[in-house]
């Protein structure tokens, strides 16, 4: 499965020590092209390995997933030079080696297969509750500014912007909207607040 399999992998990459370009306080982003590449991939590896110790993130990571520009971009990041050597120094690593025959004797016991499997699948579930209470809060907050006559006023102001309503649209695609979505069809179910967002939406198209 694929929390499973990201769960491997990041085990194996903790296990080596990467070094990564944030530590250098002398590194400064967008001098050099070169090291920015280095920068991304070890920042990349970095937030693969918090992930497997974050619920939230490892959500968030998955839904990052579904994007498919986004991996479009790791695909374009691991086919580059950079990502290959570095994985070449990774994998000549001793450590590494030694954590891969580890991880193969773990993941041959069944027992322990599935116990890595239910944490993972736990931590899934942790997180994305996680992640939608946040998106409920945020939608909780919008609700709330919107109450202002002024906020509510330029909020129609914007809709009647050709190029705001374009990128309404294009954000309407990305993958990682869908959780407001949910998030609001969840609150809708209380009366109370459907009700809110009944006025809401008489006075922003009186407003338009």
């Amino acid at each position: 499965m694929k929390v499973l399999s990201l769960f491997t992998a990041t085990a194996l990459l903790s296990a080596v020590g990467l070094s990564s370009a944030a530590e250098k306080t002398d590194y400064v982003y967008g001098k050099d092209p070169k090291k920015d590449a280095e920068y991304d991939i070890s920042m990349g590896m970095a937030g693969i390995q918090q992930a497997a110790k974050d619920p939230k993130l490892l959500a968030q990571l998955f839904q990052d997933m579904q994007d498919p520009e986004l991996m479009a971009e790791a695909k374009k990041m691991m086919e580059s030079p950079e990502w290959k050597k570095k994985m070449k120094d990774v994998t000549n690593d001793k450590a590494f080696k030694s954590n891969i025959e580890n991880v193969k004797k773990t993941m041959d016991d069944p027992n322990e297969a599935a116990k890595l499997q239910a944490k993972m699948e736990h931590m899934m579930k942790t997180g994305t509750k996680e992640l939608h209470n946040d998106a409920k809060d945020t939608m909780a907050t919008a609700m709330q500014a919107m109450s202002d006559p002024d906020t509510m006023a330029e909020a129609a102001r914007m809709m009647k912007d050709p190029q705001f309503q374009q990128q309404l649209a294009q954000m309407a695609k990305d993958p990682s909207f869908k959780k407001y979505v949910n998030a609001m069809q969840d609150m809708m179910q209380d009366p109370a607040t459907k009700a809110q967002m009944d006025r809401m939406a008489d006075s922003f198209r009186s407003a338009l």
